[in-house]
């Protein structure tokens, strides 16, 4: 899939849901080609009023005094849910804890599931405010279901752009660790140090993530090692590609290498609500046959997704 110059294209996950043979696999050349980058911009049919609400809802919440919030940390859990402060995490590349804090949450299994059992740290009691903002928990799992179901659908465009069924990635992420966290950015006017850097260079470690909306600017994506703003179209979620994804293809999607910038031209505060969609981590990582070849030999080895989780998240300080 050669390509001239590398670019963040714009792309309809509806078009290729609904279209004909022809436009389905428009949509899938043009996100392998925007992958290269590790990102792309869709269309999509996520509720306008529930990002309104989800967000109106977390700005409640990241405005309450400090002793609240801290009222809503998950000890124990390694950041997959509850409150995480400011300066905690910190990008594997750099020394410097990122400026922002986190509200993390995902699916709570039943009791006795076998994943729950196995991995009580990516599956226990979610903690959220309900007791400080009454309402909250429905709207945010409401939120993180209708963003994950999009991402498993956005998947499939993948999955026919690797030569796989359309529906491989379907069971792998079919109760997968998946992690919704919100971000607040707090203006920069009050943070340690002069840089404007909200959130260091860094890659996710997961398959994808899903950013539906951001309230400013900030997000920087590296591309042929220059950092380009990431401006998508109005309306549109951005996708990005993650640590798992690039194992699973053999390095032929990278991960999206990203960074949060504030803008000195625009003082104040950023909030944005991130889905990092992950595997059920018994999930073994293992390249997928198509990608490998003769120009591109086989480079990873199997390893678990829980695994694989663990060694970022150590590298992260978040373990």
């Amino acid at each position: 899939m050669p390509m001239d110059t590398q670019t963040i294209l714009d792309v309809d996950l509806l078009a290729f849901e609904s279209g004909d043979a022809t436009q389905r696999a428009a949509v899938v050349d043009g996100v392998m080609r925007s992958l290269r980058t590790g990102f792309v911009y869709t269309e999509h049919d996520l509720s306008n009023d529930l990002l309104d609400e989800a967000y109106g809802l977390l700005e409640q919440f990241f405005w309450l005094p400090m002793p609240q919030k801290e009222r809503f940390v998950a000890p124990g859990t390694f950041g997959q849910t509850g409150y995480t402060g400011l300066l905690v995490e910190t990008a594997a590349t750099s020394d410097a804890a990122d400026w922002k804090e986190m509200l993390n949450w995902g699916i709570e299994l039943p009791e006795r599931h076998p994943l729950r059992e196995r991995y009580p740290t990516r599956y226990g009691p979610q903690v959220l405010p309900e007791a400080a903002i009454p309402g909250i928990a429905e709207v945010l799992n409401t939120f993180h279901r209708e963003i994950a179901k999009l991402q498993t659908r956005f998947l499939r465009i993948i999955a026919i752009g690797l030569g796989c069924d359309e529906h491989f990635f379907d069971a792998m992420v079919t109760d997968g660790a998946t992690l919704t966290r919100a971000i607040h950015y707090p203006t920069m006017e009050l943070a340690p140090g002069e840089e404007h850097i909200w959130a260091g260079a860094h890659g996710d470690i997961n398959l994808i993530t899903a950013l539906p909306r951001a309230t400013a600017r900030g997000l920087q994506v590296e591309v042929d090692g220059e950092w380009v703003d990431a401006v998508p179209p109005d309306g549109r979620v951005i996708i990005n590609t993650g640590m798992m994804l690039e194992h699973l293809t053999n390095g032929l999607i990278p991960p999206g290498r990203h960074r949060v910038v504030a803008d000195p031209d625009q003082p104040g505060e950023r909030y944005s609500v991130v889905q990092f969609m992950h595997p059920t981590p018994w999930t073994i990582l293992s390249p997928i046959p198509s990608t490998v070849t003769a120009e591109r030999p086989l480079a990873y080895p199997a390893i678990p997704a829980a695994d694989k989780l663990q060694q970022v998240l150590w590298d992260i300080n978040l373990i």
